[in-house]
């Protein structure tokens, strides 16, 4: 076979191979013949081939294609919370330009129909329900950085939360929002208002029933930053 005549040609050196016994056209035309019968052997051509050189070029057989290696910052570009070593980090916001941020979010906290009158007579033992919740709310927005480890802590410019008794389904029904001229979104400072305003109200009244249920928090809408409007209502 080839293979066997064109290894007896080499001279053998200890640590390398030599091959300037051939012209660099004899040299290149012994690689192309050799490259076509290891691909009829194996299926497919090498995935290298010898460098072509002067006929003085040595290569060395302890020599081994280099693997590039991709940092892990840039093979998961969309992990913002995530730095080049994997580990957990605040998101720099330095270079983003100050817009007008608005959040608004929900939730809904199921009663039952025992509490839903108590709250809507203002009996419960505790108090003024959904006057409590609604400051609490409010404080809860402020203290999302605080809540949120990776938030960043915003100058809020204004954040109002409502809560409605719904005669439906026997719930309070929370909107909260949350508004700042600022680098970064305040969405998660809307969640925080209503999710502690749902949970003040099963505080405020889990002395009358344990069956209470915070449920359906979500994102209802916010505007400003680079990906600019979104609303939960568009299809």
């Amino acid at each position: 076979m080839f293979l066997r005549r064109f290894v007896s040609t080499l001279e053998p050196v200890p640590k390398i191979r030599s091959f300037s016994s051939y012209s660099s056209h004899d040299f290149a035309s012994e690689i192309a013949e050799l490259n076509q019968e290891m691909e009829s052997v194996f299926g497919e051509p090498p995935s290298s081939s010898f460098p072509a050189g002067s006929g003085g070029q040595k290569i060395s057989p302890e020599s081994h294609p280099t693997t590039s290696k991709t940092p892990q910052n840039e093979s998961n570009p969309g992990l913002t919370h995530v730095d080049n070593k994997g580990e957990s980090q605040m998101v720099d916001i330095t270079s983003k330009g100050i817009t007008n941020r608005v959040a608004i979010a929900s939730c809904k906290v199921l009663l039952g129909r025992r509490v839903f009158e108590l709250v809507s007579a203002n009996q419960m033992e505790k108090g003024d329900v959904l006057g409590v919740a609604k400051i609490a709310g409010i404080m809860g927005a402020k203290q999302t950085s605080n809540l949120i480890p990776l938030c960043h802590g915003l100058n809020l410019s204004h954040v109002q939360v409502d809560l409605t008794l719904n005669a439906c389904d026997l719930s309070v029904d929370i909107v909260g929002k949350a508004t700042c001229s600022g680098k970064t979104g305040v969405e998660m400072e809307a969640l925080s208002a209503v999710a502690v305003a749902g949970l003040t109200v099963y505080d405020m009244c889990k002395a009358a029933s344990k069956n209470i249920v915070v449920t359906d928090l979500r994102l209802e809408h916010k505007s400003g930053g680079k990906s600019g409007e979104w609303s939960s209502k568009k299809p």
